[in-house]
């Protein structure tokens, strides 16, 4: 079976020439608008094109597959915004949001994550019988195919010693993805290792001043590295031994499932989404985001030479579900299943 894609969105890198693009104008100004606005304009080229499947994921009037990569815009509010009164554009992604799930005829709703799931199932009850969980695709060839050199090549570009044991830290907001817990937890196992230098190299974009400051002030200055932006991330993830996330809240967090295809352990809090992907004691930890005493004690565990190499090997094995080329066979066996299409065996998805 050979699908004719279509791509509704209003910013896009052209991937493929079989793909055929619309673009979808979005009114930024009043800020409520955008929301209604871009699910208004959809619409109407919907109307045009007359597909025989509409696989969303954003939000929009209607569709037949789902896939959400956020909790309920309320709940997201109310419980992690914290904010006593939602601003009209709030009010007016909300509604759209609830006229999708309610009156927009999914069939099927895919969340990235059992966090997504029982944040949706709490505010919609109705869609649990059309739920399935999926995470989000990763190039492993792209993760999983580390050289030994890179490691070593890495490392001496970030002036990290060849022998330490090297905790990575990959986040755009160093408050909410849980920088400051992770040093504390650094500093305190580095007080308790003696034998071996303990170094965390931070990739990302936050107070990067502020969070020097504060390694400064716990004694771990000289092993704190910031190493910025980075769009070579599968050259740099080779450099580490564990990799930690404690965020405050992520309904998924793709750099999770990207170190794990890269061969690292992973500590990750309860409030991160991937924690789906991790098994206790095999390839990883889940521990509460501000525990940093437990984290203290993993990295001290994970520290020695043979757990970190054991949960390793089990790292690459977890995510192989992950890999494009099976999350494309996934979404297209829901839409036979969904009764969207019919189901061949040679499938080509355009």
């Amino acid at each position: 079976m050979t699908y004719d894609i279509h791509v509704l969105a209003n910013k896009w890198q052209v991937g493929s020439s079989r793909i055929t693009f619309h673009r979808i104008p979005v009114i930024t100004f009043p800020k409520w608008l955008t929301t209604i606005s871009f699910a208004w304009f959809v619409e109407r080229e919907l109307k045009k094109i007359k597909p025989d499947i509409v696989h969303t994921h954003d939000r929009i009037f209607s569709a037949d597959v789902a896939t959400v990569h956020s909790i309920p815009h309320r709940i997201w509010v109310k419980e992690i915004r914290r904010k006593r009164f939602p601003s009209l554009f709030d009010v007016a992604t909300s509604w759209v949001e609830k006229r999708m799930f309610e009156k927009g005829g999914c069939k099927k709703v895919l969340p990235v994550s059992s966090l997504a799931e029982e944040k949706l199932c709490a505010l919609y009850p109705g869609l649990r019988e059309k739920i399935e969980v999926m995470p989000p695709g990763i190039d492993l060839a792209r993760f999983g195919h580390s050289r030994l050199d890179w490691r070593y090549e890495s490392r001496r570009e970030f002036g990290i010693g060849r022998d330490d044991l090297v905790v990575i830290f990959v986040g755009m907001n160093f408050e909410l993805k849980g920088l400051e817990p992770l040093m504390r937890a650094v500093a305190l196992a580095q007080n308790q290792l003696a034998s071996k230098r303990i170094s965390l190299l931070v990739v990302g974009k936050g107070d990067a001043k502020r969070f020097q400051g504060m390694a400064q002030d716990l004694g771990i200055g000289a092993n704190v590295y910031f190493a910025g932006i980075r769009r070579d991330m599968e050259r740099v993830y080779p450099a580490g031994d564990i990799f930690c996330l404690l965020s405050q809240f992520d309904t998924f967090g793709m750099v999770v499932s990207e170190a794990l295809a890269a061969g690292l352990p992973v500590i990750v809090s309860d409030q991160v989404g991937a924690k789906d992907l991790v098994v206790q004691g095999k390839n990883g930890f889940v521990v509460r985001w501000d525990d940093h005493m437990a984290v203290c004690d993993l990295l001290l565990r994970m520290g020695k030479e043979q757990a970190v190499t054991e949960m390793a090997k089990n790292a690459r094995q977890s995510v192989v579900d992950c890999d494009w080329e099976v999350v494309v066979k996934k979404v297209i066996g829901i839409y036979g299943s969904s009764g969207l299409c019919k189901q061949e065996k040679d499938v080509d998805p355009g």
